[in-house]
Protein backbone atom coordinates (compact mmCIF):
# COMPACT_ATOMS: atom_id res chain seq x y z
CA UNK A 1 0.00 0.00 0.00
CA UNK A 2 1.42 3.37 -0.99
CA UNK A 3 -0.10 5.38 1.84
CA UNK A 4 -2.91 5.53 4.37
CA UNK A 5 -6.45 5.13 3.10
CA UNK A 6 -8.40 8.39 3.05
CA UNK A 7 -12.11 8.14 3.81
CA UNK A 8 -13.26 10.63 6.47
CA UNK A 9 -10.83 12.96 8.20
CA UNK A 10 -11.86 14.88 11.32
CA UNK A 11 -9.14 17.15 12.61
CA UNK A 12 -8.13 20.55 13.86
CA UNK A 13 -6.29 22.63 11.29
CA UNK A 14 -3.20 24.77 10.88
CA UNK A 15 -3.99 28.14 9.24
CA UNK A 16 -1.59 29.70 6.76
CA UNK A 17 -3.44 32.63 5.14
CA UNK A 18 -0.62 33.43 2.72
CA UNK A 19 -1.33 33.66 -1.01
CA UNK A 20 0.94 32.34 -3.77
CA UNK A 21 2.87 29.88 -1.60
CA UNK A 22 5.25 28.26 -4.08
CA UNK A 23 7.02 24.92 -4.02
CA UNK A 24 10.41 26.47 -3.21
CA UNK A 25 8.92 27.92 -0.05
CA UNK A 26 7.30 24.58 0.79
CA UNK A 27 10.61 22.72 0.41
CA UNK A 28 13.71 24.76 -0.56
CA UNK A 29 15.76 23.42 -3.47
CA UNK A 30 18.79 22.57 -1.32
CA UNK A 31 16.81 19.75 0.31
CA UNK A 32 15.92 17.91 -2.90
CA UNK A 33 18.83 15.47 -2.98
CA UNK A 34 17.00 12.49 -1.50
CA UNK A 35 14.90 10.25 -3.73
CA UNK A 36 12.81 8.55 -1.03
CA UNK A 37 9.74 10.16 0.53
CA UNK A 38 11.24 10.15 4.03
CA UNK A 39 12.62 12.99 6.13
CA UNK A 40 11.25 15.88 4.09
CA UNK A 41 8.83 16.93 6.82
CA UNK A 42 11.75 18.18 8.91
CA UNK A 43 12.39 20.82 6.27
CA UNK A 44 8.82 21.74 5.38
CA UNK A 45 8.73 25.56 5.07
CA UNK A 46 12.33 25.46 6.32
CA UNK A 47 13.23 29.09 5.63
CA UNK A 48 9.97 30.30 7.16
CA UNK A 49 10.24 27.99 10.20
CA UNK A 50 13.88 28.53 11.17
CA UNK A 51 16.48 31.25 11.48
CA UNK A 52 19.92 30.86 9.90
CA UNK A 53 21.19 29.39 13.19
CA UNK A 54 18.44 26.72 13.11
CA UNK A 55 16.46 28.26 15.95
CA UNK A 56 12.68 28.27 15.39
CA UNK A 57 11.02 31.51 14.31
CA UNK A 58 8.43 32.11 17.02
CA UNK A 59 6.02 33.97 14.77
CA UNK A 60 5.66 31.16 12.20
CA UNK A 61 2.47 29.14 12.52
CA UNK A 62 4.11 25.68 12.54
CA UNK A 63 6.09 26.79 15.59
CA UNK A 64 2.97 27.92 17.43
CA UNK A 65 1.79 25.12 19.76
CA UNK A 66 -1.83 26.32 19.79
CA UNK A 67 -2.23 25.09 16.20
CA UNK A 68 -2.10 21.43 15.26
CA UNK A 69 -3.86 18.84 13.17
CA UNK A 70 -3.74 16.94 9.91
CA UNK A 71 -5.30 19.71 7.81
CA UNK A 72 -3.32 22.65 6.42
CA UNK A 73 -5.43 25.62 5.33
CA UNK A 74 -3.56 27.79 2.83
CA UNK A 75 -4.22 30.96 0.92
CA UNK A 76 -5.14 31.27 -2.74
CA UNK A 77 -2.80 29.77 -5.36
CA UNK A 78 -1.14 27.23 -3.10
CA UNK A 79 1.70 25.16 -4.58
CA UNK A 80 2.61 27.45 -7.46
CA UNK A 81 6.05 27.57 -9.03
CA UNK A 82 8.24 24.74 -10.25
CA UNK A 83 7.10 21.15 -10.55
CA UNK A 84 8.44 19.51 -7.41
CA UNK A 85 7.13 16.20 -6.08
CA UNK A 86 9.19 16.81 -2.95
CA UNK A 87 6.81 19.60 -1.92
CA UNK A 88 3.96 17.10 -1.61
CA UNK A 89 6.30 14.59 0.05
CA UNK A 90 7.26 17.20 2.68
CA UNK A 91 3.64 18.02 3.49
CA UNK A 92 2.75 14.33 3.82
CA UNK A 93 5.86 13.50 5.83
CA UNK A 94 5.13 16.33 8.26
CA UNK A 95 1.76 14.75 8.99
CA UNK A 96 -0.76 16.68 6.92
CA UNK A 97 -3.29 14.58 5.01
CA UNK A 98 -5.37 17.40 3.54
CA UNK A 99 -4.63 20.89 2.23
CA UNK A 100 -7.48 23.36 1.79
CA UNK A 101 -7.28 26.40 -0.47
CA UNK A 102 -9.40 28.38 -2.91
CA UNK A 103 -7.00 27.55 -5.74
CA UNK A 104 -4.16 25.07 -6.30
CA UNK A 105 -1.48 24.97 -8.96
CA UNK A 106 -2.34 21.99 -11.20
CA UNK A 107 1.02 20.22 -10.91
CA UNK A 108 1.09 20.52 -7.12
CA UNK A 109 -2.48 19.23 -6.97
CA UNK A 110 -1.57 16.20 -9.06
CA UNK A 111 1.56 15.48 -7.04
CA UNK A 112 -0.44 15.68 -3.81
CA UNK A 113 -3.08 13.24 -5.02
CA UNK A 114 -0.31 10.84 -6.09
CA UNK A 115 1.14 10.61 -2.56
CA UNK A 116 -2.04 10.49 -0.47
CA UNK A 117 -2.74 14.15 0.25
CA UNK A 118 -6.24 15.40 -0.54
CA UNK A 119 -6.25 18.95 -1.95
CA UNK A 120 -9.68 20.43 -1.28
CA UNK A 121 -10.68 23.47 -3.32
CA UNK A 122 -13.28 25.70 -1.67
CA UNK A 123 -14.78 29.07 -2.54
CA UNK A 124 -12.91 32.16 -1.39
CA UNK A 125 -15.83 32.96 0.91
CA UNK A 126 -15.75 29.58 2.61
CA UNK A 127 -11.96 29.73 2.91
CA UNK A 128 -12.33 33.04 4.73
CA UNK A 129 -14.97 31.47 6.98
CA UNK A 130 -12.55 28.65 7.86
CA UNK A 131 -9.73 31.09 8.67
CA UNK A 132 -12.02 33.14 10.91
CA UNK A 133 -13.29 30.03 12.69
CA UNK A 134 -9.74 28.85 13.45
CA UNK A 135 -8.72 32.33 14.57
CA UNK A 136 -11.66 32.43 16.98
CA UNK A 137 -10.96 28.91 18.25
CA UNK A 138 -7.74 27.06 17.32
CA UNK A 139 -9.43 23.82 18.39
CA UNK A 140 -12.05 24.18 15.66
CA UNK A 141 -12.57 20.81 14.00
CA UNK A 142 -13.07 20.27 10.31
CA UNK A 143 -14.48 17.15 8.71
CA UNK A 144 -13.40 16.19 5.22
CA UNK A 145 -15.55 13.40 3.81
CA UNK A 146 -14.02 12.06 0.62
CA UNK A 147 -16.87 9.68 -0.15
CA UNK A 148 -19.44 12.49 -0.04
CA UNK A 149 -16.93 15.09 -1.27
CA UNK A 150 -17.84 17.51 1.50
CA UNK A 151 -15.88 19.71 3.88
CA UNK A 152 -17.66 20.80 7.06
CA UNK A 153 -16.98 23.09 9.99
CA UNK A 154 -18.28 20.80 12.71
CA UNK A 155 -19.07 23.55 15.23
CA UNK A 156 -21.50 25.34 12.92
CA UNK A 157 -22.38 22.78 10.27
CA UNK A 158 -21.27 25.12 7.48
CA UNK A 159 -20.35 22.99 4.53
CA UNK A 160 -19.21 22.99 0.92
CA UNK A 161 -18.76 20.27 -1.65
CA UNK A 162 -15.56 19.81 -3.63
CA UNK A 163 -14.62 18.18 -6.92
CA UNK A 164 -12.13 15.36 -7.43
CA UNK A 165 -11.21 13.12 -10.34
CA UNK A 166 -12.96 9.75 -9.96
CA UNK A 167 -9.79 7.73 -10.51
CA UNK A 168 -7.85 9.73 -7.91
CA UNK A 169 -10.75 9.45 -5.47
CA UNK A 170 -10.76 5.67 -5.85
CA UNK A 171 -7.02 5.51 -5.27
CA UNK A 172 -7.13 7.73 -2.18
CA UNK A 173 -9.94 5.74 -0.62
CA UNK A 174 -7.96 2.53 -1.15
CA UNK A 175 -4.51 3.89 -0.32
CA UNK A 176 -3.30 3.19 -3.85
CA UNK A 177 -0.70 4.87 -5.98
CA UNK A 178 -0.78 4.23 -9.74
CA UNK A 179 1.23 1.01 -9.43
CA UNK A 180 -0.96 -0.31 -6.61
CA UNK A 181 -4.01 0.37 -8.78
CA UNK A 182 -2.60 -1.76 -11.59
CA UNK A 183 -1.55 -4.52 -9.21
CA UNK A 184 -5.07 -4.63 -7.80
CA UNK A 185 -6.29 -5.28 -11.35
CA UNK A 186 -3.63 -7.90 -12.09
CA UNK A 187 -6.04 -10.81 -12.38
CA UNK A 188 -8.36 -8.83 -14.68
CA UNK A 189 -5.43 -7.74 -16.84
CA UNK A 190 -4.12 -11.31 -17.06
CA UNK A 191 -7.57 -12.67 -17.98
CA UNK A 192 -8.00 -9.99 -20.66
CA UNK A 193 -4.55 -10.72 -22.09
CA UNK A 194 -5.21 -14.45 -22.20
CA UNK A 195 -8.58 -13.92 -23.86
CA UNK A 196 -7.01 -11.63 -26.44
CA UNK A 197 -4.60 -14.39 -27.49
CA UNK A 198 -7.42 -16.51 -28.86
Amino acid sequence: MAYDKFTVLRSTAVPMPIENVDTDQIIPARFLKATERKGFGDNLFRDWRYNSDDTPKKDFVLNNPIYSGKILVGGKNFGSGSSREHAAWAIYDYGFRCVVSSFFADIFKGNSLNVGILPVTVSEGFLDTIFKAIEADPKTEIEVNLSDQTITLLATGEQETFDINGYKKHNLMNGYDDIDYLQAMKSDITAFAEKSLY
